[in-house]
């Protein structure tokens, strides 16, 4: 495990992040001697990005449903 300096860690902000993500940590060491463990937060990614869902529906079947929609089919 290697230890950064605080300064090391400011001039390298950017690699040493990358580099928490790859092996899941990093520990930086301030002049007074106090360490920190920098690492990335679990479970969080795009919000956006979800799973599908199958309906059991052709793609044609879902066009059918929107045209029948924007043509007020549906009530």
């Amino acid at each position: 495990m290697r230890v950064y300096t605080f300064l090391e860690a400011r001039r390298k902000l950017y690699s040493l992040l990358s580099k928490a993500v790859k092996d899941g940590e990093i520990h930086v060491r301030r002049r007074d001697v106090q360490t920190f463990i920098i690492k990335p937060e679990k479970g969080r990614g795009f919000p956006l990005a979800v799973g599908g869902v199958d309906l059991g529906i052709t793609p044609r079947e879902i066009v059918e449903l929107v045209q029948e929609g924007r043509s007020g089919g549906f009530v």
